[in-house]
């Protein structure tokens, strides 16, 4: 019996030396296995950082086109600013009288009166100012004016007023009667800049008449764009 388990012993401790090799093959597989795996994995994220790369890219392109059409756009609004004043111009124009209500005589006066033509028909682009009588132009070009003188018969007094352009006498109309109602006129075509001034300025020493039927009125109208 000792004999037999002495043999045992001497056997597991020539068989145990044997297998530690395959299990060194196998600790060595699964490291092969794992390393592969890292390898897989790093592919991968290799890959995906490519695409990103390209879908960045894209982006940027697209990011850039789309920043030069809004350029573009904003380039055609500044003109589009620019060329308001231009798009508006077919719509400037005025028609107005003296007196909104009643009746009124004006003068005579010492020196030259403006005249503000309160009771606004027509002003389309507002370029005609009713508390100061002053048309201002809008856009550079060709104007059209008009104004109509009433005033009753005086035979001291006769009945007139001046057109002015910036300070400068341009058209008069003016009427004498001695007695019954003497109406005179007039009428320019002028080329203003922007911002120059047109308005009507009673003759001294002269009498106007106006009431609601609007004897005594002003007018223009721009007639194209230079």
């Amino acid at each position: 019996m000792l004999f037999t388990l002495f043999l045992l012993i001497c056997w597991l401790s020539t068989v145990q030396p044997e297998m530690t090799p395959a299990k060194k093959i196998i600790q060595h597989g699964k490291e092969d296995e794992y390393d592969r795996d890292i390898h897989s994995v790093l592919r991968e994220m290799t890959a995906t950082l490519a695409k990103q790369e390209v879908q960045i890219m894209y982006l940027q392109k697209e990011n850039e086109a789309q920043t030069a059409k809004l350029k573009t756009t904003e380039e055609k609004l500044a003109e589009l600013d620019k060329l308001k004043p231009q798009l508006q111009v077919k719509q400037v124009a005025f028609s107005a009288s003296l007196v909104a209500t009643g009746q009124r005589h004006f003068g005579p006066f010492s020196a030259l009166y403006t005249l503000a033509f309160k009771h606004v028909i027509t002003n389309i682009g507002n370029a005609y100012n009713p508390n100061t009588g002053v048309f201002t132009a809008p856009v550079k070009g060709a104007y059209h004016f008009e104004f109509y003188i009433y005033g009753y018969g005086d035979a001291s007094h006769g009945s007139g007023a001046i057109l002015f352009k910036n300070g400068r006498h341009i058209f008069i109309a003016y009427e004498h009667q001695p007695s019954h109602t003497s109406s005179s006129s007039n009428g320019v075509t002028l080329i203003l800049e922007v911002g120059d001034v047109v308005y009507v300025r009673q003759r001294a020493t002269a009498k106007i008449f106006d009431s609601v039927n609007c004897h005594t009125t002003f007018s223009g109208h721009l007639l194209f764009t230079m």
